[in-house]
C-alpha cells in the first residue's frame, strides 16, 4: 500500500516531486508509525465489514480500527466479536485482496488472546490492538496479553494505547500518571506503534464539547493535556513515541459536493479560492485548522470517524517542496558541525543543530506521504483525491 495510491500514476507524477513510498504491514515499525495517517474507526458490528474494509482501502485509507469498545453497546460485544472473526475470515478467502493496516479496539485484556485464537489463520490480517483508557496499572495486563498472543500466533502484533483516562486529565495526578504510562510503554517499546489521544473522553469529564468552528487547542483544559503528553511522551531525543491527533467529530462535508467541478478541472486552474470557500462554508475549516495545529504541536496522524476526513488529513501531511528543501539542506553531511544558513527559498534562517530533529522527522514524513511539486499545494492534492 501507499498514500495516494488510489490516484492514477500519471497524476501522482504531476503532483509529487518525491512520491510516497510503498509499505506493507511487515514494514519497520518506525515507518509504519509515521504512515498511519488518518486512522478510520468502524464499529465491529457492521454487517458488511469485509466489504467496508476493501472499499475504504481502495479510497486511500491505510489504517483502520475495528472497534469493540465505546462505538458499540455493551450488549452487542459478543455479536461484534463473532462478526469480526467471521468477516476477517471471509477476507482471507478472497484471493488477491489488499487490506489496510487493521487494528482491533478491545475492552479487556482477555479479548486479545481469545480473538487471536478464534481468528486462526485470519490473524495475518491484523496489525495489532488498540488499548483503551490506558494507564500503567490498567495497561500492563493488555500489553502482557498482547505479547503472549503474539508468541502463540507467530504474528507480529502492535499496541496502540489510548490516553483518555481522568487521571491523565486531572492536574493533581497528571504527572504521576504520565510517568507510569511511560514506564509501561517503554518496557514494551518494540510493540508500541503509536499513542492515541482520547480527547472526547477528556471533554466528557467536564461536560464539554467543542463546536465545528473550534479545535481541540481552543479548549484550554484539553490543550494543556496535549502539551504535557507531547512534553513527556513524544520527545525527539530517542525516548519518545508517535502521538496521533484527536478525533474530529463533525462530518457534514460530502465528497459528492465537489466531484462535478473537480472532474472538469483536476488541478483547479483558477478555482482554488472557490473550493477553499466551499470547505469553509461546510464546516471543514475547523478540521483543517486542527490538522495544522496537530502537526505544529508534535502530533502525526489523526483518529477519524468519517471517510470524508481521510483525504484532508493525508493532503495536509504531504511535505511541501520548501520543507523538503530546508530539511535536506540541514541534514547535509557537511553541515554536521552546525552553523546557520539561509534557506534555498531565501525566506528564513535554517540553524543546523536546533533544526536537526525537525529535519529528520520531516524527511520521514516525506518518505511516507511524499513531497509535493513546487507549484502543488493542499488544494491540488485534495482535488486530485476527490476527482479520482
Amino acid at each position: 500500500m501507499r498514500h495516494f495510491g488510489q490516484i492514477a500514476a500519471d497524476v501522482r507524477k504531476r503532483l509529487f516531486h518525491q512520491e510516497p513510498c510503498v509499505f506493507t504491514a511487515d514494514s519497520p515499525a518506525r515507518l509504519l508509525s509515521a504512515a498511519l495517517g488518518a486512522t478510520l474507526y468502524s464499529p465491529a458490528t457492521r454487517p458488511r465489514l469485509a466489504d467496508d474494509i476493501l472499499k475504504q482501502g481502495a479510497r486511500g485509507v491505510v489504517s483502520m480500527v475495528l472497534c469493540l469498545e465505546d462505538s458499540i453497546d455493551d450488549a452487542d460485544v459478543p455479536a461484534g466479536e463473532e462478526n469480526l472473526v467471521r468477516r476477517l475470515t471471509e477476507l482471507t478467502e478472497r484471493s488477491g485482496v489488499d487490506v489496510p493496516l487493521l487494528f482491533v479496539r478491545v475492552r479487556t485484556p482477555e479479548q486479545i488472546p481469545d480473538l487471536v485464537r478464534r481468528l486462526g489463520p485470519a490473524v495475518r490480517l491484523l496489525s495489532g490492538f488498540v488499548l483503551p483508557k490506558f494507564t500503567e496499572e490498567r495497561g500492563m495486563p493488555f500489553l502482557e496479553a498482547l505479547a503472549a498472543a503474539e508468541a502463540t500466533s507467530g504474528r507480529r502484533l502492535f499496541a496502540m494505547p489510548v490516553l483518555e483516562s481522568p487521571e491523565l486529565l486531572y492536574r493533581e495526578s497528571r504527572v504521576q500518571t504520565l510517568e507510569g504510562i511511560f514506564r509501561a510503554v517503554d518496557k514494551y517499546r518494540d510493540r508500541v506503534l503509536a499513542l492515541r489521544l482520547g480527547v472526547t473522553d477528556f471533554c466528557s469529564s467536564y461536560g464539554l464539547r467543542r463546536g465545528p468552528d473550534m479545535t481541540a487547542y481552543d479548549v484550554q483544559i484539553v490543550a494543556s493535556v496535549i502539551a504535557d503528553v507531547v512534553n513527556m511522551l513524544a520527545r525527539a531525543d530517542g525516548t519518545g513515541f508517535t502521538v496521533t491527533g484527536p478525533v474530529w467529530e463533525y462530518f457534514r462535508v460530502q465528497e459528492r459536493m465537489f466531484k462535478p467541478q473537480l472532474r472538469q478541472s483536476p488541478f483547479l486552474e483558477g478555482q482554488a479560492v472557490e473550493l477553499r470557500q466551499k470547505l469553509i462554508e461546510h464546516s471543514m475549516d475547523g478540521l483543517l485548522r486542527e490538522i495544522s495545529l496537530d502537526r505544529a504541536n508534535g502530533l502525526l496522524g489523526k483518529t477519524c470517524i468519517h471517510p470524508s476526513h481521510v483525504l484532508p488529513v493525508h493532503a495536509l501531511s504531504v511535505v511541501s517542496h520548501e520543507e523538503f528543501s530546508d530539511a535536506q539542506d540541514i541534514l547535509r553531511p557537511e553541515r554536521g558541525g552546525g552553523g546557520v544558513l539561509r534557506s534555498a527559498y531565501t525566506n528564513k534562517m535554517n540553524e543546523v543543530k536546533p533544526h536537526r530533529a525537525w529535519a529528520e522527522r520531516t524527511l520521514l514524513r516525506a518518505e511516507v506521504f511524499g513531497v509535493a511539486n513546487e507549484d502543488v499545494g493542499f488544494v491540488e492534492l485534495l482535488a486530485a483525491g476527490l476527482s479520482d
